[in-house]
């Protein structure tokens, strides 16, 4: 077995770890991080692509658990989930019915909100640093709606968003046009998000942000981290055919955190999304800013020489192949706003980490600052990798 000394390990190699690792190289500490596949090769790739600044309400909200059961029993919907996990979800639904409450619903979404407020800030100067700010689009985000019963239901979403600072313009179906001119006409109109960013390509970005990283003197273990444990000097992680021995460790490795956290003594409700796209090549996507016709749950995601379509949460695990049915639904709902795309010329199935709540775990160890949590940021993870590095610096730094 190779063994191998650190000041800091950092177990998870995706856009989380990376922008961890890359940090705590400026701070000057001696970084190693454990990651058995390409960094940044899962869902910090298979994303919208999207900085949502304006993501600040929970998954679970009152109107979702109102309608809880047939969204779960609807495999065309926005949210589903596979039977045969049902036995195994059932502490983590029932955790996200509790916080879907009124009360709870409240108090997540200004947690998330506090989290959020300064993303799009944050990832400007954070593809500065790494050579990527060419793949940064600064045309906002839309969201449309079909009716116009939908658009007066969601009054009180923009309302909350409102509340917190975030900036949104209520569209009508001309305005919609005049925007995005591609697009069939929508009776209810459209809600747009002017600070939104988005990434390009993820895929690129997630290679600059590595090699940057790499560049900074981070060293990297090709591994799977499958135990961790505090010793007398510190933390002793085994991953493969590697022993390695750090001052302290910092869980970052997605929806395989819940196992690695759970040996420490952290026990948390973790579980897995998983998440779908499509894409289409063309030169020149149909919409100029990531859209989302919310009727279907999905995003349209122009990129370099691509349409991404991705979306849908599937509850199930990460074990389990692709549902063909669901990458089907999302290939079949786009082609209803678009009927010219034909097949997909790539499908993707990846695993976000999410928590009932949708908060992200951002804290020491119950243990110990010895060992920092940093996972479960299920739809935010894109969007809050340079806030969960500055906090991570400042865990360590106290």
């Amino acid at each position: 077995m190779s063994r191998i000394s650190t000041d800091v390990a950092v177990i998870g190699g995706g856009v989380i770890g990376l922008a961890i690792a890359l940090r705590l190289r400026a701070d000057g500490r001696e970084v190693v991080v454990i990651e058995p596949n390409e960094p940044g090769s899962g869902a910090s790739y298979g994303n919208a692509g999207t900085i949502a600044d304006y993501a600040v309400l929970p998954v679970g909200t009152p109107a979702v658990l109102r309608n809880l059961l047939p969204l779960l029993l609807d495999a065309e919907g926005p949210l589903s989930i596979r039977a045969a996990a049902l036995p195994a979800l059932f502490p983590w639904l029932a955790r996200f019915a509790y916080e879907s409450l009124p009360h709870r619903y409240r108090d997540n979404t200004r947690r998330i909100a506090e989290l959020l407020s300064d993303a799009p800030a944050a990832w400007r100067e954070l593809a500065a640093e790494i050579g990527a700010s060419d793949l940064i689009s600064a045309k906002g985000c839309l969201y449309l709606y079909n009716t116009q019963k939908a658009f007066r239901a969601a009054s009180a979403d923009v309302a909350l968003r409102r509340s917190y600072g975030v900036a949104q313009e209520l569209l009508s179906p001309d305005e919609v046009l005049r925007l995005e001119p591609r697009l069939p006409p929508v009776e209810g109109g459209g809600l747009f998000f002017p600070d939104a960013i988005n990434l390009v390509d993820p895929g690129e970005t997630m290679r600059r942000l590595s090699v940057a990283a790499r560049s900074a003197g981070v060293e990297f273990v090709q591994a799977s981290a499958q135990a961790i444990a505090r010793a007398s000097a510190g933390v002793r992680i085994l991953a493969g055919a590697f022993e390695i021995g750090a001052r302290v460790a910092v869980i970052a490795a997605g929806s395989r955190s819940r196992k690695l956290a759970a040996q420490i003594g952290d026990p948390v409700r973790l579980d897995t999304e998983r998440g779908y796209h499509v894409e289409f090549d063309m030169d020149t996507p149909p919409v100029e800013r990531p859209v989302c016709p919310t009727a279907h749950g999905f995003y349209f995601c122009p990129m370099r020489g691509r349409l991404r379509v991705a979306g849908l949460v599937e509850l199930g695990g990460n074990t389990a192949p692709a549902n063909a049915r669901r990458l089907q639904s999302l290939a079949a709902n786009a082609r209803r706003i678009f009927p010219e795309l034909g097949e997909p010329d790539r499908r993707w199935l990846g695993f976000r980490p999410s928590m009932p709540d949708s908060v992200p775990v951002i804290r020491p160890s119950r243990g110990g600052r010895d060992i920092v949590l940093a996972f479960g940021h299920g739809h935010i993870g894109l969007t809050l990798a340079p806030r969960t590095a500055g906090m991570v610096s400042a865990l360590l730094a106290a």
